[in-house]
């Protein structure tokens, strides 16, 4: 799933329990349903993730579509400080936004546990909360 700052979800993939979310990258990039605005130099589009998608691959594949990737990790033993420590510090990657957004989904009861045998049913109830969250967002925060 892909949201934007308030967990207002943009973008979803649904895929098997098994897969990994690297494999995945490209294919919720792409299923971003509103038109984002044009990267600019003033205005650039950062995308924060999570240590699930720190790999060279999902690097490319978002810098090849004009994000500003910001990956939420701690440094690894032996690992070189970062040149600039006043970027991670003003736009850090925030995972809660993402854990909100599936407890809202939690909270729709049909969503809980999959009970549906085909995907595509599923995944219409995962896209009707999902307008359904963001019908309530524009509802309370305008």
């Amino acid at each position: 799933m892909l949201d934007d700052r308030r967990g207002a979800p943009l973008g979803l993939v649904l895929s098997a329990a098994n897969r990994t979310a690297m494999k995945l990258a490209d294919a919720v990039l792409d299923s971003v349903v509103v038109p984002r605005p044009a990267p600019t130099r003033g205005h650039p589009q950062h995308l924060c993730r999570d240590k699930g998608f720190d790999y060279p691959e999902t690097d490319q594949a978002a810098q090849a579509r004009g994000y500003l990737v910001h990956t939420a990790r701690r440094r690894r033993r032996g690992e070189p400080a970062p040149l600039r420590p006043w970027a991670a510090a003003h736009h850090p990657a925030r995972r809660w936004v993402i854990e909100r957004t599936n407890s809202w989904h939690n909270g729709y009861r049909k969503l809980r546990i999959r009970y549906e045998k085909r995907a595509a049913n599923y995944q219409g109830l995962v896209e009707l909360a999902c307008a359904l969250i963001v019908y309530r967002l524009c509802l309370f925060l305008g």
